[in-house]
């Protein structure tokens, strides 16, 4: 398993349930399997905070602004994993944008991906879109937990903030995460989605002169001292196991 691969399902599967592939050979596992091995890529100790920050923000063509942004951080000081939410909302030069007439049609798949699906689509001119997904590995201390401002996300709850530009509304459901704005003259709407396995990113423009931004970062703090042997001990256990399948 390659350096990517190995850090896509070891921040995956600190955060929410996951399937993975193996590329090992020459037993084939099955995603069900690889899903029963979640935590066994990473040697004890070395994760010592994950955290997962989610932003969207929408800018119309006068320059009225909506942004929404969700942060959960992990480490051995935490009691109760939460996501904590801001939003926040400016007016641009006080007038309205022109009101949007474009019709973006199908795409009903992309809900359904599995992985990672991105995605813009438009029916307007002028405009700027942008989905990333970021994974951040470092070595050191854990960071102050200095994310922890805002609204509490509760599951099955849902947290919304208004400006002239449109509406956010952050939500927890199903086990994740899910961000959406809706813009306001018709100008079209956005949404993240992580959670079960999957990242979502889709944005629909129906107006012109929008700029939008879907941003995901996945930040992993590694402990950077040595292993003891008792560590180690416990890794060579495991490895033993391999040896009646064949590898």
């Amino acid at each position: 398993m390659n350096t990517f691969r190995w850090l896509t399902v070891l921040c995956l599967a600190a955060a929410m349930p996951a399937y993975a592939s193996s590329a090992f050979k020459p037993i084939e596992l099955k995603d069900a399997e690889m899903a029963e091995l979640r935590g066994r890529y990473v040697m004890p100790g070395r994760i010592i905070s994950f955290g997962i920050v989610m932003s969207s923000t929408w800018t119309n063509a006068v320059g009225d602004r909506i942004t929404g942004a969700a942060n959960m951080q992990i480490d051995k000081t935490t009691v109760t994993p939460q996501f904590y939410v801001q939003t926040t909302g400016s007016t641009g030069n006080g007038s309205l944008p022109n009101t949007g007439t474009g019709n973006v049609v199908g795409g009903a798949g992309l809900s359904s991906g599995q992985g990672v699906t991105q995605s813009v689509r438009t029916a307007g001119d002028s405009n700027t879109a942008y989905n990333d997904v970021g994974i951040n590995i470092e070595n050191g201390v854990a960071p102050a937990s200095n994310l922890q401002t805002g609204q509490v996300l509760v599951a099955g709850g849902t947290v919304t903030g208004d400006s002239a530009a449109g509406r956010v509304s952050v939500s927890a459901n199903n086990g994740g995460v899910q961000m959406a704005i809706q813009a306001n003259h018709n100008q079209g709407n956005s949404l993240q989605q992580i959670g079960g396995g999957n990242v979502l990113q889709g944005t629909v423009l129906t107006g012109n002169s929008n700029l939008v931004r879907n941003i995901t970062q996945l930040n992993v703090v590694m402990n950077n001292t040595g292993l003891n042997n008792g560590a180690l001990n416990c890794n060579l256990d495991q490895l033993k196991g391999l040896r009646t399948l064949g590898y």
